[in-house]
């Protein structure tokens, strides 16, 4: 499928006022930090996050004319899942033609201690996440962390509202039981190490900092 296909059903009613050409610029400064969290959390890396918005907004400028007045995160999250689809595509390419060892490229410089736990709770999040199958993990990252409506997932996904609910009940136990393999696994490497200055696992308010912290 052509990224330029956006996802998002057209069930809006004829005659619902719609985005032109002229809200574009508004349209990617209100969101942009909105896409490159979805692509995130979608399984797109951080290094080809920035790429990622440029193409969503690419597809949107060709098809800005059919976004609703009102419904703009909805489409750009379809937009963004085709793109994270795509983006999830070529990395499962290139890790096998030249192995997981390039998948992992950790940054050795110094940070100052809160940007240091940002980044760890933002990479455990991110972990977690990669643990959830797709479907749980999209219906996941739109309610949970993007704090998207019933109907607006509904309709992204193309399915009935109830199926959401159930996806999204399935998908926060998921949540729960990856997170607390991440967590013991880390306790595991915390008492390893024995540094008493860190408890080598975020809390639930730094993971919710990490799910809204570009």
């Amino acid at each position: 499928m052509s990224l330029a296909m956006a996802v998002l059903p057209q069930t809006s009613p004829k005659g619902a006022a719609r985005l032109g050409a002229a809200d574009l610029p508004t349209l990617v400064e209100v969101h942009a930090d909105f896409v490159f969290r979805s692509l995130r959390r979608l399984g797109v890396p951080e290094a080809m996050a920035d790429d990622g918005v440029q193409q969503v907004f690419l597809v949107v400028q060709s098809k800005i004319e059919d976004i609703v007045v009102g419904r703009e995160r909805a489409f750009l999250f379809a937009v963004a899942m085709n793109v994270a689809s795509h983006a999830r595509r070529t990395i499962a390419r290139r890790r096998e033609e030249l192995g997981d060892d390039h998948d992992h490229v950790v940054d050795p410089s110094p940070l100052p201690d809160v940007a240091l736990d940002q980044r760890r709770a933002r990479a455990l999040l991110d972990e977690v996440l990669e643990a959830m199958p797709m479907d749980l993990r999209t219906a996941f990252v739109m309610f949970e962390l993007e704090e998207m409506t019933m109907l607006e997932i509904a309709e992204v996904l193309d399915i009935p509202q109830g199926t959401v609910a159930s996806r999204l009940r399935r998908a926060r136990e998921e949540f729960s039981k990856q997170a607390q393999r991440v967590r013991s696994r880390t306790d595991r490497q915390t008492a390893k190490r024995s540094e008493a200055d860190s408890s080598g696992f975020p809390s639930s308010q730094s993971f919710a900092a990490a799910g809204s912290v570009r």
